[in-house]
């Protein structure tokens, strides 16, 4: 496809300075531009580039003032990096769906199918599972029996959604998810472990991003929660009976323990791992690599292992540096004792 200058300026309401009229048919790097192709910038650290790419157009904030002459086209927004996903958002929908249903799909005569939907080869669905409007499920994925999938929402190759579990409306499962599979409960007796039957499910918001190799246990009773606008990385855990709050986002590689509740909006860096039966507040920030034992209020910043306030972390940080030069020192003072016994 291609589009003029103005008319990306339209969709993402900004303001140009340079040739409107000027062709895109591509988006690239600002670092490898090309000549028709469309770059944004928005991380500091790339700036030198904008005065060399050979890319037709750079999208960038209003905040941005050149220090040299700019050769591309500039489109001007109040935040390029959402522009430019907005722009993406646009140009994934223009792109024709997939629809109709593999004659290859085994699917249970008691499940409910919705309009215009997809489903490809080799998927199966459950019994009184319901597919609603617009779903697109890609081969091998599996619904098990009185899941519910909700509108225009996409489970890519190889997600597995296990028997109760519902996922809501515009939700986007990457291969490998595996949404419902038991919870790791057992009893204990006599250093033996005897299973607890997980009997409750997974209920999974609107709007929900899930990454590849995500697993999301089913509660022992009731049910594990991901509210409405989600976002979790690729190859994350989250254990039976949690709840994941309204727009909180996961890098990867977080773990969260069963019976776990963590509010709105809170961000948990890569690898992060959380105890189980806790807390964690609304607007919380935990830094990467961290080990959470402990209840966090709202709109606390923490850092470390375990985790406490990342002020404090960052002044350890700084102590734990200086140990070998104190080591010596006390050595050194030490000896001096010694001599002058």
């Amino acid at each position: 496809m291609t589009f003029t200058v103005s008319q990306i300026a339209e969709i993402i309401s900004g303001l140009i300075e340079g040739d409107p009229n000027s062709t895109i048919h591509t988006i690239c790097k600002i670092e490898e531009g090309i000549e028709g192709g469309l770059t944004f910038l928005a991380n500091p650290k790339y700036t030198d580039f904008i005065y060399d790419t050979k890319a037709s157009a750079v999208i960038v904030s209003n905040d941005f003032v050149p220090e040299k002459p700019v050769q591309a086209t500039l489109i001007r927004t109040e935040n390029s990096y959402l522009a430019l996903a907005k722009l993406l958002d646009v140009y994934q929908k223009m792109k024709p769906k997939k629809t109709g249903i593999s004659t290859q799909a085994d699917i249970a005569k008691t499940a409910i199918i919705g309009k215009n939907v997809y489903i490809g080869a080799f998927v199966s669905i459950g019994e009184s599972a319901i597919i609603e409007d617009n779903v697109q499920l890609y081969p091998h994925v599996f619904i098990g029996d009185n899941v519910k999938i909700g509108n225009n929402s996409i489970l890519y190759s190889g997600a597995k959604i296990y028997t109760e579990c519902k996922v809501g409306n515009h939700t986007i499962i990457h291969s490998g998810v595996v949404i419902g599979a038991d919870g790791f409960g057992f009893a204990q007796q006599d250093g033996d472990h005897f299973k607890v039957p997980q009997v409750g499910n997974v209920v999974i918001g609107n709007h929900v991003e899930i990454g590849a190799n995500t697993c999301i246990d089913r509660a022992t009773i009731g049910s594990t929660i991901v509210h409405d606008y989600v976002k979790l990385d690729n190859l994350i855990q989250i254990a039976h009976n949690c709840e994941i709050g309204e727009s909180s986002a996961f890098a990867s590689q977080v773990g969260i323990s069963g019976s776990t509740k963590i509010g709105k909006k809170t961000i948990l860096a890569g690898q992060v791992g959380v105890a189980g039966h806790l807390k964690i507040g609304d607007n919380v920030i935990v830094g990467a690599q961290s080990g959470v034992s402990n209840n966090i209020p709202d709109n606390k910043i923490v850092l470390g292992s375990p985790a406490i306030s990342a002020l404090d972390e960052k002044k350890l940080i700084i102590y734990r540096k200086k140990l070998p030069e104190l080591f010596n020192q006390i050595n050194d003072f030490k000896l001096m004792m010694k001599k002058s016994e």
